[in-house]
């Protein structure tokens, strides 16, 4: 199915963008096992709880409904931490990213320092900042994620005493994900929601 967007902005004063209809092929979703995920690029509707998950013992689960080679410009999706469950090791980007908690409750780990979130706080991450999120209280903590893509991404893990206390710290100090990731197990799980449910 094609879809035409037809838009027009007005900005104070007498300018008006207008955006020519463009056509958008629909991708393709395909029915796992484990829920829909999409097979190519292009736009979709789709309920999370109908997605497929991925899972870690450690790490959570986390949507997997992306086309295998990815949104075009960033990536975007749902993480669920149990309490103590880091979402990935202590690192810095050279893009933005951006954190919306959902519902539960989390801590924020941000350039050694310890932030306490919970629903609806917000956490835009700067290029260069150290960070990494950490679920906390007493259930699942759901977070909303979203990062540039793009040529020229750039990780750097440090070592953090403070991320360690959680797991959450590389085992020494690398730009290589395979090295920071060397102490956790490298398989994760395709999985069935089981959140919001």
């Amino acid at each position: 199915m094609r879809h035409t967007c037809t838009t027009s902005w007005s900005r104070p004063g007498p300018s008006v963008i207008n955006v020519p209809g463009v056509g958008v092929d629909e991708a393709k979703l395909d029915q796992t096992e484990h829920g829909l995920t999409a097979t190519e690029r292009g736009s979709f509707v789709l309920n999370l709880a109908d997605a497929r998950w991925m899972r870690s013992e450690i790490a959570g689960q986390w949507t997997d409904f992306e086309p295998p080679e990815g949104f075009e410009h960033y990536g975007i999706g749902v993480h669920v931490l149990q309490p103590g469950q880091p979402n990935g090791k202590y690192h810095a980007e050279n893009v933005q990213e951006d954190f919306l908690v959902l519902s539960g409750e989390c801590i924020l780990i941000v350039e050694d320092e310890e932030r306490h979130l919970k629903a609806w706080d917000f956490f835009h991450c700067a290029p260069g900042t150290n960070h990494i999120i950490v679920g906390a209280g007493d259930g699942p903590c759901a977070i909303l994620m979203a990062g540039l893509r793009g040529k020229g991404k750039e990780l750097h893990y440090p070592v953090s005493e403070v991320a360690g206390r959680y797991g959450a710290s590389t085992p020494e100090e690398t730009d290589t994900p395979r090295v920071a990731y060397s102490d956790w197990p490298g398989e994760y799980e395709p999985v069935r929601a089981t959140w919001p449910l």
